[in-house]
């Protein structure tokens, strides 16, 4: 890690309940840094909302954690209960339909799986919790593409190597008009993956609950029955989250 983010990362470590509060000069002698280069990591932090500054005095200045840390936490927080709340019902979907079933979110850039429920299956695809992908390849992080902001698209699609943006941009549109996403071979050869989205309660996408397997098993009538499924699991595990917002089977 670098060393000016490690020290200051470390200043964040410095507050606490006993502590919620630190000025310039108590800060420096505990990190044991020289009080201009605590300034300098301060300044840093304060710049992206990691500290907010209090007072700046003649002599000195005060600093209180910022409101990024409780935005990250917050975020960290639906993250464990999305997944606490979805794992019972992946565990039942997997069962019924005998496929492995995951749990994908957005992780920055990227999309994180975070569980994963495997089929009964000999065959089984190569994933595991933890595995990031780019947002643009395989369904669960392509239906979590498709409803994030216009800017944040724009942002991930201009890093995106091999992609028409014109005709990437209308499949996420389809996304969000049809309520699902689908991808074939993106992530894996011959497998198929579909994905239906988690909103909390505040009417937010969260996470994709995606079952992918090989694709023969992805046709007909089957297919159809694993759409039916996969769409009936995410919609209850919404409304475990708090969701309220589905209609006859289309969100509000």
């Amino acid at each position: 890690m670098n060393q000016s983010v490690r020290k200051a990362l470390n200043l964040l470590n410095l507050f606490d309940e006993h502590n919620n509060e630190l000025t310039l000069k108590a800060i420096a002698e505990r990190a044991n840094l020289p009080k201009p280069t605590a300034y300098r990591l301060l300044s840093a932090l304060e710049s992206m909302n990691f500290v907010y500054k209090l007072k700046e005095g003649e002599h000195d200045s005060r600093y209180r954690l910022g409101l990024k840390l409780l935005e990250l936490g917050q975020l960290v927080s639906d993250q464990l209960e999305v997944r606490r709340v979805a794992y019972p019902f992946m565990e039942d979907l997997a069962l019924e339909i005998n496929e492995a079933v995951h749990l994908v979110v957005v992780n920055q850039m990227e999309a994180t799986y975070i569980e994963k429920v495997e089929s009964k299956k000999a065959i089984r695809l190569y994933t595991r919790i933890g595995k990031n992908s780019p947002l643009y390849i395989g369904s669960g992080p392509k239906l979590l593409l498709a409803h994030l902001p216009e800017e944040k698209q724009q942002e991930i699609l201009e890093q995106a190597d091999g992609i028409e943006q014109g005709e990437f941009r209308n499949e996420l549109y389809r996304i969000r008009e049809e309520g699902y996403s689908y991808s074939i071979g993106e992530q894996d050869e011959n497998t198929t993956g579909i994905s239906y989205p988690i909103y909390d309660y505040r009417n937010h996408v969260i996470a994709a609950l995606t079952v992918s397997g090989l694709s023969t098993y992805f046709e007909g009538e089957n297919v159809e029955a694993i759409k039916t499924k996969t769409k009936a699991t995410a919609e209850m595990i919404s409304s475990k989250l708090g969701f309220r917002g589905f209609v006859q089977g289309r969100v509000k």
